[in-house]
């Protein structure tokens, strides 16, 4: 659950398919060349890890519900609704019309009435049948892709999930010395512990070799420790560490190998994790998912159990084609079959790196660094006017000039000061849009922060103190102090401050205009603000450090002379904060750090500053707990759900746990709020809930919202007609759901 975490964060779940279509033919035979950074060939609308391979499924998959440029869903889809935005009528449509309907006995229906005309590249009916298998292949209990729509209160589908688990999970969890198989034969087991650590060490080796080759270290213990796994013996084998990475990892060994892969994936080398990812009957479970029924050939019902916000984001499914990825065989509504066998998924994960679905493209190749689409003629909105599309790998620093060299037609540099200043200097207008580039720029739906953990960074053991929460006030309050220089630096007028950790592009974040807005961490113990406007930046320094010694002190640290002299149980005059800047101190926030580590230096508490050359070290450090600061940045999703990142579980009686597991909060009332948005539709009501949330997350001072900055999509309008893009790209409505419009000149 760790990883996944990671991986949902990395991803930016949006509910995204192609809208507004248009038929006829353009330029068809010049194929339109788009850069994108790598890809990890996983193309599944299932099974996809990165937002770049997402864009690739996502040319050939529609979803059951669309979403406009404001990112709010579009409930008419088949037929069709208006919408304005920025002064401009927009039409959108879609695969189905959505009712929802609120029953007397508390629950609350979804009703689908798809269109019947809708077929999938390969020229087969996509039906409701379609859209049923999609559901159960997310809802299987061995399922462990990025989309959980296991957990909204669809009727039934905890008690279908029941009584299985993967089989990898319980052999791991059972143990080399296990002497019960009456659930797996002792063959199974011994071939998977001897495969495993065959391969396992063969893993850990490649690593150490690595780390040899880089002048880091000669021994495992040394290579543990360079790639972000302390506690190895001097003596320890390659056996070793690589058990101790698997204990890391929980025994999740498909993250484990594509995570921390120094060349090879425990594959390559002998030991598959889907050979072990079929499901194991552990106990009793429901044949069905009882809230999700067929009502016609073109038709189905799904029945939550509650109210659920988040509910009609997850039902956005992408329709896959069963009989592409599934088995018509194996469906049959009526006896429980769900074109799978429950616990089985291996015939979906097949087909992770070759997509097909009812999308404006076909998925043709991916050879050579591109991957090749071609045009679906049966697309149901009109066939796309440019036949060819092609997805071409290119390293960040060669996006810009492979549009000005003509290699690149459309592209997304990193949108930093030095990006805005080439763009200008290439268009004889001196301006991000003309001639030769034109740029349209969104604010990304996420944003960058500073972390802290709660476990890592408190007094006297206890995480939830006043003492621990302002230990970790006296660090927010003197980071903050240097957001606005480093944001600047590095981004410019490209990006901002914000003060609450939520992206400003959600309705839930707080405005400026508010009554109660505040600046993050502009008070000082006693609640008076910190500067002045008279203050200069040597003023707002000292008065920062005055605020920050005073928040020590409150911590129960000596504090003397202007200098914090002792630490009190549990706490140090030490820290250290890791940030994945390549190495090379390229990152948004490694200015803010390298400041306040000096700051800290006058008043005798020592920052270090870890700059990471290989970022997957960060999140290991993270779940190891071996890292108690960090610099990252979150994604969002349309619906503003804390849930999955803040929620503890101690509100339910639980041990502090949950998904909040980086900064380790566990407040009971953090977490009712949170379960009282989820189970609210008022948006206005929600707003209000998660502005209490946000205050308390920033009163536990595990989090310093840093920047939010702008995402950029640049075209050549000497290649691209300008008038067949996208008009008016928002966070929420990339320009790829209108890519069937699209003209090559």
């Amino acid at each position: 659950m760790k990883k996944k975490l990671a991986l949902l964060l990395a991803m930016v779940m949006v509910c995204i398919s192609v809208l507004a279509g248009c038929g006829g033919g353009g330029s068809a035979d010049k194929p339109l060349v788009v850069g994108y950074s790598n890809f990890s060939s996983k193309f599944s609308p299932f099974f996809s890890e990165t937002a770049y391979d997402q864009d690739v499924w996502l040319m050939t998959q529609i979803s059951l519900l669309n979403n406009d440029r404001l990112g709010a869903i579009v409930e008419k889809g088949k037929t069709g609704e208006d919408r304005e935005f920025n002064g401009t009528n927009y039409h959108y449509d879609g695969p189905a019309d959505l009712t929802v309907t609120e029953n007397a006995d508390g629950t609350i229906d979804y009703d689908f009435d798809l269109r019947d005309d809708i077929k999938f590249s390969d020229g087969e009916p996509l039906t409701a049948d379609d859209v049923i298998f999609s559901m159960y292949v997310q809802a299987d209990p061995t399922y462990d892709g990025s989309y959980t729509l296991y957990s909204i209160p669809i009727k039934g589908m905890e008690e279908y999930r029941a009584g299985m688990a993967p089989l990898m999970s319980l052999l791991y969890e059972a143990g080399k010395d296990n002497t019960d198989f009456s659930l797996w034969d002792e063959e199974t087991q011994t071939k998977f512990w001897t495969d495993l650590e065959t391969a396992g060490t063969a893993f850990a080796q490649e690593i150490i070799d690595y780390c040899k080759e880089e002048g880091l270290g000669d021994t495992a213990k040394a290579a543990g420790e360079a790639w972000g796994f302390e506690g190895l013996a001097d003596d320890a084998t390659a056996a070793d560490l690589f058990w101790l990475m698997a204990e890391n990892y929980e025994g999740d060994f498909a993250s484990l190998s594509s995570t921390e892969t120094a060349g090879s994936s425990l594959a390559d080398l002998g030991f598959n994790t889907e050979d072990y990812a079929i499901g194991v009957k552990t106990g009793e479970s429901a044949p069905n998912i009882e809230g999700i029924q067929k009502t016609g050939e073109y038709s189905l019902k799904v029945t939550m159990t509650e109210p659920s916000a988040p509910a009609i984001y997850q039902l956005a499914v992408p329709i896959a084609p069963m009989h592409y990825y599934g088995d018509v065989e194996k469906y049959d509504y009526d006896n429980n079959k769900f074109g799978f066998d429950k616990g089985d998924l291996s015939g979906v994960r097949a087909k992770t790196t070759e997509p097909m679905g009812a999308g404006p493209y076909k998925f043709v190749k991916f050879e050579n660094g591109v991957v090749s689409f071609e045009a679906n003629e049966d697309f149901y909105l009109g066939a796309p006017k440019t036949k060819n599309v092609q997805f071409l790998e290119s390293q960040d620093q060669d996006k810009l000039n492979g549009v000005i060299t003509g290699t690149i037609d459309i592209t997304d540099p990193s949108y930093s000061v030095d990006t805005v200043k080439a763009i200008q200097a290439e268009n004889s207008n001196g301006e991000v849009s003309g001639d030769k580039i034109v740029t349209n720029t969104v604010d990304n739906n996420g944003y960058g922060y500073l972390g802290m953990s709660a476990n890592g960074i408190n007094v006297g053991g206890d995480p939830g103190s006043d003492a621990s929460k302002n230990l970790r006030k006296a660090f927010a309050t003197v980071y903050s102090r240097y957001r606005d220089v480093t944001v600047d630096s590095y981004y410019g007028e490209t990006a901002s401050v914000i003060n609450y950790p939520i992206s400003n592009t959600s309705w839930a974040a707080p405005q400026k205009t508010d009554a109660d807005y505040a600046i993050a961490f502009s008070k000082d113990i006693d609640g008076n603000d910190i500067y002045t406007s008279d203050m200069d930046d040597a003023a707002k320094d000292e008065a920062a450090l005055n605020a920050a010694l005073g928040f020590f002190e409150a911590a129960g640290f000596t504090v003397a002379d202007g200098k914090v002299t002792a630490a009190p149980a549990g706490a140090s005059l030490e820290y250290e904060v890791w940030i994945p800047a390549d190495g090379a101190g390229d990152h948004p926030s490694f200015m803010m750090l390298n400041l306040a580590s000096d700051a800290f230096k006058k008043i005798g508490i020592t920052l270090n500053v870890k700059d990471l050359a290989n970022s997957a070290d960060l999140w290991t450090g993270i779940e190891s707990e071996d890292c108690p600061m960090w610099c990252a940045a979150w994604g969002g999703s349309l619906d503003p759900d804390m849930y999955q990142v803040y929620y503890s579980g101690v509100e339910s009686g639980l041990e502090p746990g949950g998904s909040n597991y980086m900064y380790d909060i566990a407040d009971p009332e953090l977490d009712a709020m949170i379960l009282d948005a989820r189970t609210n539709m008022d948006q206005s009501y929600r707003k209000t809930v998660y502005k209490s949330c946000l205050d308390t997350i920033i009163d536990w001072a595990v989090e310093v919202p840093v920047y939010q900055r702008q995402n950029a999509i640049i075209f050549s309008p000497e290649r691209v007609d300008a008038d067949t893009f996208t008009p008016d790209v928002t966070t929420f409505y990339p320009w790829l759901n209108e890519i069937q419009n699209v003209v090559v000149k």
